[in-house]
C-alpha cells in the first residue's frame, strides 16, 4: 500500500472514530465532564496516526477540536466558547493532541525504518548465503535473480555474463543472459542486453525514464565480471544502496562458483591422467609379461619346430593358448572398467544357483587353473542367487586368477558360500581363500585400487577393482578377512532369494 492510500485510511479511521465517540457522548452529555470528551477525542487523533501518519492524525485532532467545541463546550451548537476555562480546556486538548501525534507518529516511523532494516539485513543474509552454501554455478545463477526478483519486484531480473565463461567484461566480448527471473524476456530485450560490447555500466538507469530500467555491474576487485539488470523498477536511495550491496555479495559468489568448477574441471584432468598413467602402468606390465611368453613359444616353434618332440611341441601350444587366454582376460578387464567409468554398467539379474556360478566362473579359467586345484564348499540350504551372473561371474573368476597366481605351486584354492550373517537382507558371503604370502594390513583398503602392489610382492592389476566395482553395483560389499592368519580370504556379498521356511 503506497503512502498516499495510508494517508486516506488514516482520515477515514479519524473520522469514523468521531463518529463513534459522538454517537457514545452524545446522550451521556448531562451527566459527564467536559474533560472527559477532550481525553476521549485524543484516540481518533492516534488512530489516524498510527495508520495512516502524522497528517492524518492533524485531521483527526482538527477533528476533534470542532465537535468537542460544537458539541461538549457551552453554548452548545456553536462554535463560541464564552467561559476563559473553556478556552484553556480547548488549548490543552489540542496541544495534547497535536505532542502526541508527533510522538507516536516518530514512534511508527522508528518502527517502520527498525522493520526495514531487519528486512534488508534478512535480505543480505539469504543472499550471502550463497558464498558458503552448497551451490553450483548453475544453482547460484539461479538463486541470484530469484532473490531480486523477490525483493525489488521489478517486471523481470536478466544475469549477464561473458559468453566465454569467468574472465572480467571486456570491450567487444561476446555477452548471454546466463539467468532471468519475473516475466519472459522478449527477443528485443535479450538483443539489447546483449548488444553492450562488454562495457560496464554502473549502477543508475541505462535507459530512458520510460522503461525505468537498472542495471549494475557485479565487480570483484576492479574487474567487472557481469551484469543484473531490472526493468521497470523504481528504486529510492536505501534500496539503492541495498542493491549495490547484493551486487558485490552476487558478484564475489560467482567467482567463487566459477573458481570452484575451474578446480573441479583441473581435478579431472588429474583423474585423467592417474588413468593414463594406470593404463601405461597395464600395458607395461600385465600385458607384458604374455606377449613375451607368446612371442617366446612362438620363436622356439619357427626356429627349432621341427627338432621339437610332441611333447615339447604341446608345452609350447598349450603355453600360447595359456597366455592368450589371459591376454584376452586383461584386454576384457580393460574394457569393464571402461565401461564402469563411463557409467554405462547396467545388470541384468537372473536367479542362479551357487554351484552354477562357480562352474561358470572356472569354465571361463579353463587352462589357466589347473585341475584340483579348486576346492569348492557348499552348505546345504543356501539360498539362490540374484544376480547379474555374467558379472559376478567374472567377480569370481578375477578372484580365483589373483588366487592362483599369487598361491605357490601345489596348494588349494578354496571357494565357500553361505548364508551372510547379520544381513539387513538376504544375501550371501562368498569367499576365496588361498595359501600365499597373503596381504598386509595397511594395504588391505588400497588392494581394490588399479594396479595396487601388496605387501607380498603380486600384483592384484584391475582385477580386484573391477570385482568391487561390480560388487557395490548389486548393493554388495568386498573385503579382506582379516582374521585369517595364513595366506588371503577375500569375501563378498551378492543379494539372493528369500528363503522360504518348509512346512510343519
Amino acid at each position: 500500500m503506497g503512502r498516499y492510500q495510508r494517508s486516506i485510511l488514516g482520515v477515514l479511521a479519524s473520522l469514523a472514530g468521531l463518529g463513534v465517540l459522538l454517537a457514545i457522548l452524545l446522550p451521556l452529555r448531562p451527566h459527564v465532564s467536559i474533560a472527559i470528551p477532550a481525553l476521549l477525542f485524543v484516540l481518533p487523533a492516534l488512530l489516524g496516526v498510527v495508520l495512516g501518519g502524522f497528517v492524518p492524525g492533524v485531521v483527526g485532532a482538527l477533528g476533534g477540536f470542532l465537535c468537542y467545541d460544537y458539541f461538549f463546550l457551552p453554548p452548545y451548537s456553536t462554535l463560541t466558547v464564552r467561559s476563559p476555562e473553556n478556552w484553556v480546556a480547548l488549548l490543552v486538548y489540542v496541544v495534547v493532541v497535536l505532542v502526541v501525534a508527533q510522538v507516536v507518529a516518530q514512534l511508527q516511523r522508528a518502527r517502520g525504518d527498525a522493520l526495514r532494516r531487519t528486512e534488508e539485513t534478512a535480505r543480505l543474509y539469504e543472499l550471502s548465503q550463497a558464498l558458503i552454501g552448497d551451490l553450483n554455478l548453475s544453482q547460484l545463477l539461479t538463486h541470484i535473480v530469484d532473490t531480486v526478483q523477490s525483493v525489488f519486484t521489478p517486471r523481470w531480473t536478466a544475469l549477464i555474463l561473458p559468453a566465454g565463461g569467468r574472465g572480467a567484461l571486456a570491450p567487444g566480448e561476446v555477452l548471454r543472459v546466463a539467468a532471468t527471473a519475473g516475466e519472459r524476456l522478449a527477443e528485443s530485450d535479450v538483443a539489447s542486453l546483449t548488444a553492450g560490447g562488454g562495457a560496464a555500466r554502473s549502477l543508475g538507469m541505462t535507459g530512458g525514464t520510460e522503461d525505468r530500467r537498472v542495471s549494475v555491474a557485479l565487480a570483484v576487485g576492479d574487474h567487472p565480471v557481469g551484469l543484473l539488470v531490472l526493468q521497470e523498477v523504481e528504486l529510492a536511495g536505501r534500496e539503492r544502496s541495498l542493491l549495490g550491496t547484493f551486487a558485490n555479495q552476487a558478484a564475489l559468489a560467482l567467482d567463487r562458483a566459477e573458481l570452484s568448477e575451474q578446480a573441479l574441471r583441473a581435478r579431472l584432468l588429474e583423474e585423467i591422467d592417474r588413468w593414463r598413467s594406470a593404463l601405461m602402468g597395464a600395458a607395461s606390465h600385465d600385458l607384458r609379461t604374455p606377449l613375451a611368453s607368446i612371442k617366446t613359444a612362438v620363436s622356439s616353434l619357427r626356429q627349432v619346430g621341427r627338432e621339437l618332440s610332441p611333447t615339447d611341441r604341446d608345452e609350447l601350444l598349450e603355453l600360447i593358448e595359456l597366455q592368450s587366454d589371459r591376454l584376452a582376460r586383461l584386454v576384457t578387464n580393460l574394457l569393464d572398467m571402461t565401461r564402469i567409468e563411463a557409467g554405462a554398467l547396467e545388470l541384468r539379474p537372473v536367479t542362479l544357483a551357487f554351484d552354477e556360478l562357480v562352474t561358470e566362473a572356472l569354465g571361463s579359467l579353463d587352462g589357466i587353473i589347473g585341475d584340483g586345484r579348486v576346492i569348492v564348499e557348499e552348505p546345504t540350504g543356501l539360498p539362490l542367487l540374484h544376480i547379474d551372473h555374467v558379472l559376478i561371474s567374472q567377480v569370481l573368476a578375477n578372484l580365483l586368477e589373483n588366487a592362483d597366481r599369487l598361491s605357490p605351486i601345489g596348494s588349494v584354492v578354496r571357494v565357500t558360500g553361505r548364508v551372510a550373517p547379520e544381513s539387513a537382507s538376504t544375501a550371501v558371503e562368498i569367499a576365496v581363500s588361498d595359501e600365499g604370502p597373503g596381504i598386509a594390513k595397511d594395504e588391505r583398503e588400497r588392494v581394490f585400487e588399479m594396479f595396487s602392489q601388496n605387501a607380498g610382492g603380486g600384483r592384484a592389476g584391475l582385477g580386484l577393482a573391477i570385482a568391487k566395482a561390480f560388487v557395490e553395483a548389486h548393493g554388495g560389499l568386498i573385503w579382506i578377512d582379516p582374521d585369517v592368519k595364513r595366506g588371503a580370504r577375500v569375501v563378498f556379498t551378492v543379494p539372493a532369494e528369500a528363503v522360504v521356511p518348509a512346512p510343519v
